[in-house]
């Protein structure tokens, strides 16, 4: 039972909550219980069908609606006297600035992406709240607190980066039912309904001048007059038969592989009945875009049976078909989103199609969905057990008692006769350039490179800033802002296009640039050190950043920092994450996890050396974790428990 002083201190506190899907419902329930009476929650997404299963203030009605209003309305059935201001809004928005957020006691996050994180983190430290960060996987979870000056902030350690996989490999050699996913989902359906004119090669995969002039124009595009059905043919004709046959013309390659079986529509498929064709366009009408469902049209029910590469050919062309005639305006500005229905089709069909030529076993549209959605399946318990932590962390936080502190993981198999592992908390990190202000250095050609890619592939993609100021001394390189005048906003943009080395201010070897982020109040320095050349492969940026804590690769392949719409031999293909229980899971090397600082450890079977970390937090599991080929989101190191000397807080 909570004393009267604890329970003074929870009614008088005014909590922020960031994020309000599957933790977030679990906090706020738990919070009203618990006696807090002044809650803000913010969050910007508005409730799907998928979310039913496990975020339980929603209910079917309210599909389509705010989260954050809807979980407001829902707990005040229940507890109607206490005080809850929802906001339907980005985190990162002006509006919630640093003065926002010091009106809280703390911050409590349920965030599924790791730059909102960074964001709020920022904010926090910048405001001086203290923060409570938690995430879950499945049955795994964990709870983490943030405070200023006494534990290492969130981004004192190493975070995870999105898996990837290089660009030939997945073009030109997969093996892997995930490498024909990434392939259909960011090559091919991006190319056939995105935008046309990216830089994508599915169409470009010889330079023989034999080659026929059927394949030297670009194939993607639809002839005048041109049947539906003829074009569908002739894009899976080009793709899965004659791009396979120019790939087996490179014989070197397929020494050591299996060769894969070029695919043509004449041998898979027969000639369609004209009057099968009308019946499908009746069966497929419907006056929903979202509802379009190539597998209703061929009369395919269960999502989980496990479609012939003849019924896996047949989807293809009837999903392609209807993106045509249902969906025509969208053509042109679509990407994959995993809740629609006709394009998971798509995209299960070719991958299947693709993995039929190579040898690769084929799955079904419930498997495909998870994996081309980043989607490990969310547990309501786990939600549950991590909102409780995340409520008893808080009570601690507005107690002062930082003694008390702990860094609780909910593991999915007993450790020691335990499911929760509670850990002392670690100092800052002194090399920390958030928390610390550690200066930076970066080995860039400067002759070379041009300032938008020290803004874009550093600025933003590494240090996270929304609102970036870069200066050389005194003068003013880059800003961003609603209240720049216009001129200035020319000159800046002009910067942009310019090499460092003939900026207003050069920008050369030994120049010290100051790059600060007025939103978040954060500010660092940037030891700038000329270098002439780069590897291609392992350093694609042209760059290399030192003294931060950058993402940690997923796989020992190459990666990149990249923009992943765009592609080259030297790039990678990301797998993005999208909800809260859709992760990208990693290693990564911290302190070692013990309950207790007593603890030896000959005892710890939880070894946080090769902990697994997502974009909703970072879970320590044991020192060796299968590889699981066919979520691919798994990869193991074994950790080295003696090289760990960080200090806890005492």
């Amino acid at each position: 039972m909570a004393s009267e002083e604890q329970l003074s201190t929870i009614k008088g506190a005014k909590v922020l909550m960031v994020g309000a899907g599957g933790i977030g419902c679990e906090l706020l329930k738990t919070l009203a219980l618990s006696g807090f009476e002044d809650i803000h929650i913010i969050d910007m997404d508005t409730i799907e069908v998928s979310n039913l299963n496990r975020q339980f203030l929603f209910r079917q009605k309210h599909v389509g609606q705010s989260k954050a209003k809807v979980a407001r309305e829902a707990v005040l059935k229940f507890r109607p006297h206490i005080k809850i201001t929802p906001y339907h809004a980005n985190v990162k928005d002006p509006e919630f600035n640093v003065d926002f957020f010091k009106q809280f006691n703390v911050v409590l996050n349920g965030l599924d992406n790791l730059d909102a994180r960074r964001h709020v983190n920022r904010l926090c430290l910048a405001s001086g709240v203290p923060l409570v960060e938690s995430g879950t996987t499945g049955f795994l979870g964990q709870v983490t607190v943030h405070v200023k000056g006494k534990t290492e902030c969130y981004e004192c350690q190493s975070k995870p980066a999105p898996k990837t996989y290089p660009v030939c490999t997945i073009t030109s050699t997969p093996s892997k039912f995930v490498h024909c996913i990434v392939w259909a989902k960011d090559l091919l359906f991006a190319k056939l309904f995105g935008d046309k004119n990216q830089d994508n090669d599915l169409n470009v995969h010889s330079t023989d001048a034999s080659s026929s002039s059927e394949h030297a124009e670009d194939v993607f595009v639809r002839k005048a007059d041109e049947d539906i059905e003829q074009y569908g043919r002739r894009i899976y004709d080009h793709v899965f038969g004659y791009n396979i046959e120019v790939a087996l013309r490179n014989e070197e390659t397929w020494k050591s592989r299996n060769k894969p079986r070029p695919l043509y529509t004449r041998d898979v498929l027969p000639p369609r009945p004209v009057e099968q064709n009308g019946n499908k366009d009746k069966a497929s009408t419907t006056g929903d875009p979202s509802s379009v469902s190539a597998m209703a049209s061929l009369g395919l029910k269960n999502p989980q049976d496990l479609w012939s590469l003849r019924e896996n050919s047949d989807i293809f062309l009837e999903a392609l078909k209807l993106f045509f005639l249902k969906r025509e305006k969208e053509i042109g500005q679509l990407g994959f989103d995993k809740d629609d229905q006709l394009a998971v089709e798509f995209v299960t069909s070719a991958a299947n199609i693709r993995a039929a030529s190579f040898g690769i076993p084929l799955h079904n549209l419930f498997e495909a969905k998870g994996i081309a959605g980043n989607i490990v399946h969310a547990v309501a318990t786990t939600n549950a057990i991590i909102a409780g932590l995340i409520v008893l962390e808080a009570m601690k936080v507005l107690q002062n008692d930082v003694k008390s502190y702990r860094m609780t993981y909910c593991l999915e198999h007993p450790s020691r006769k335990m499911l929760l592992m509670p850990v002392q908390p670690f100092e800052p990190n002194k090399s920390c350039y958030v928390c610390s202000e550690t200066p930076l250095t970066l080995e860039i050609n400067t002759h070379r490179s041009k300032l938008r890619d020290f803004v874009d592939k550093i600025v933003k993609a590494k240090l996270g800033m929304s609102l970036p100021l870069i200066m050389h001394g005194v003068a003013l390189l880059y800003e961003v802002g609603d209240d720049l005048e216009e001129v200035e906003v020319t000159n800046y943009a002009a910067n942009l296009d310019k090499v460092l080395s003939e900026l207003p201010s050069p920008v050369t070897g030994g120049t010290i640039l100051t790059v600060e982020d007025l939103q978040q109040e954060l500010k660092c320095s940037v030891n700038i050190k000329h270098r002439e050349e780069f590897d291609e492969e392992k350093e694609p940026d042209g760059m290399v950043l030192s003294g931060w804590t950058p993402a940690l690769a997923t796989e020992k392949n190459k990666t990149s920092d990249n923009d992943p719409s765009s592609f080259n031999a030297s790039q990678t293909v990301p797998l993005e994450p999208e909800d809260d229980d859709e992760i990208e899971i990693i290693n990564k090397d911290p302190a070692i996890l013990a309950a207790g600082k007593k603890r030896k450890q000959s005892d710890i079977s939880v070894a946080a050396n090769s902990e697994i970390s997502s974009v909703t937090g970072e879970i320590p599991t044991k020192s060796k974790v299968e590889k699981d080929d066919s979520h691919s989101d798994i990869v193991t190191v074994d950790g080295n428990l003696d090289t760990n000397k960080k200090k806890r807080v005492q």
